[in-house]
């Protein structure tokens, strides 16, 4: 029996209708998170260095953000992490430690027991020939949503669940994604328009500090790519088919996305902890939208998008539904309280 992706103690009258169709099985089984009923809310902090391009040496500051994950006890450590990589449109080397926690509490704990807090305050932050930034994400349990296609595999947030669902209802149809929040229910999650509340403000006249304004209902998504497990044939036909037109996707959200309502896109690199080289096979691309429905009208009217997931449901075909490939993403839909976005940019 398909499950709904919103646990039973999330459920509420629905005053928004669904996009589900009538009768309706999925084409192949996803999945999503189940998170103790206490949990009220998450935390992802990403938090990286940003370096010109050329620069050699461009791991002093990653090793720095890393020991502020294992130096700590046990209790305030996150509950997962790991460290990506990428070349962005200005053409900035950025790396960063994307890091969970299944509380605001116990990351305040972790920024403060670990000397984290204390050590981005710091002036010595703004001499540093290097940039920095640090995006705190902190969404209640109903303006978050996951799903993957490996129940043996959970994916970010989907670590800190206590079970994995069964078989869900609510994927692989257009809507599918507005349905699986809880916040959905009875609120059109209805964001600012592109060019509202723009704007970034620095923390003294001279400061490289700089914080972004949080916007109403800014929706993130963190959609990712694991091909390493994949046997040959299977990894080719992903080469050569469905890795090329996610990569023209991310870069048209990368540098065209103000048509659609997103203000940045990029495909990080999954790496080694210890070499920082991209050799994982794992990629995600983070992409922040003004709201929901910029994210649903991209995914559903867009070619770029359209070649995505036309050519994964042709792609699932030919393997006749059964995958090593594994995919996975979560969304973010925000509160204004709920996003701390600041940097220490390189001009």
């Amino acid at each position: 029996m398909l499950e709904s992706a919103i646990p039973e103690h999330l459920r509420k009258e629905r005053k928004c209708p669904v996009s589900t169709p009538p009768n309706y099985n999925p084409p192949f089984p996803g999945y999503c998170a189940r998170f103790p009923k206490k949990m009220e809310n998450l935390v992802l902090a990403i938090i990286g260095a940003q370096y010109p391009a050329g620069t050699d040496d461009n791991r002093t500051g990653i090793s720095t953000i890393k020991n502020f994950m294992t130096d700590i006890p046990e209790n305030v450590r996150p509950s997962s992490w790991e460290t990506a990589s990428v070349t962005d449109k200005r053409g900035f080397f950025n790396i960063a430690v994307f890091a969970y926690w299944p509380s605001t509490e116990i990351h305040k704990e972790w920024e403060v027991e670990s000397g984290f807090e204390a050590w981005w305050k710091s002036s010595d932050r703004e001499s540093e020939v290097h940039g920095w930034f640090k995006e705190v994400l902190c969404p209640s349990v109903d303006r978050f949503e996951t799903v993957f296609s490996n129940h043996e595999h959970p994916e970010g947030a989907a670590n800190m669940q206590e079970k994995i669902s069964g078989e869900m209802r609510e994927h692989a149809y257009w809507g599918s994604m507005r349905d699986r929040f809880a916040a959905a229910q009875d609120d059109k999650l209805v964001g600012e328009s592109w060019n509202t509340r723009g704007g970034t403000h620095k923390s003294g006249n001279e400061s490289k500090r700089v914080r972004v304004p949080g916007k109403k209902n800014l929706t993130i998504i963190r959609s990712g790519q694991d091909w390493s497990d994949t046997l040959p044939e299977e990894r080719k036909l992903y080469l050569e088919t469905m890795h090329p037109v996610l990569i023209s996707g991310m870069n048209f959200l990368r540098d065209s996305g103000q048509d659609v309502g997103c203000y940045s896109m990029n495909l990080w690199d999954v790496v080694d902890s210890k070499t920082h080289e991209a050799s994982l096979e794992r990629t995600f691309g983070l992409g922040y939208f003004d709201d929901l429905t910029s994210l649903e009208y991209w995914s559903k009217s867009h070619q770029t998008h359209i070649n995505i997931f036309g050519g994964f449901l042709m792609y699932a075909k030919k393997l006749d539904n059964v995958l090593s490939l594994r995919l996975f993403h979560e969304i973010y839909v925000l509160e204004q309280s709920q996003q701390s976005l600041e940097i220490f940019g390189l001009q």
